[in-house]
């Protein structure tokens, strides 16, 4: 089996788009990220940006509310419902 990656972008202006969305999620989580090797990084700093970069894109939707429960009379139920939102 080869180690082969497929991550490869083949369109430079989307790899220029990705460049600054990095910046970005950098800038938001306070990481001194540079153009090209980010060899100083830690695993927690380069891990906190990759994780900012996967929030922005993947969404969570979350919608909290009480009801009446359906099983016990007079009592309040508390639901989440909890949607992700992906491309």
């Amino acid at each position: 089996m080869s180690n082969s990656n497929n991550n490869q972008i083949n369109i430079p202006q989307a790899r220029e788009a990705m460049d600054r969305f990095k910046m970005q999620a950098a800038q938001e989580v306070g990481v001194n990220l540079t153009n090209g090797y980010n060899g100083h990084l830690t695993s927690r700093e380069a891990g906190s940006v990759g994780g900012q970069m996967v929030k922005k894109m993947c969404p969570e939707r979350t919608v909290k509310y009480e009801r009446k429960n359906r099983t016990s009379i007079g009592h309040i139920q508390s639901v989440a419902y909890i949607a992700f939102i992906g491309i």
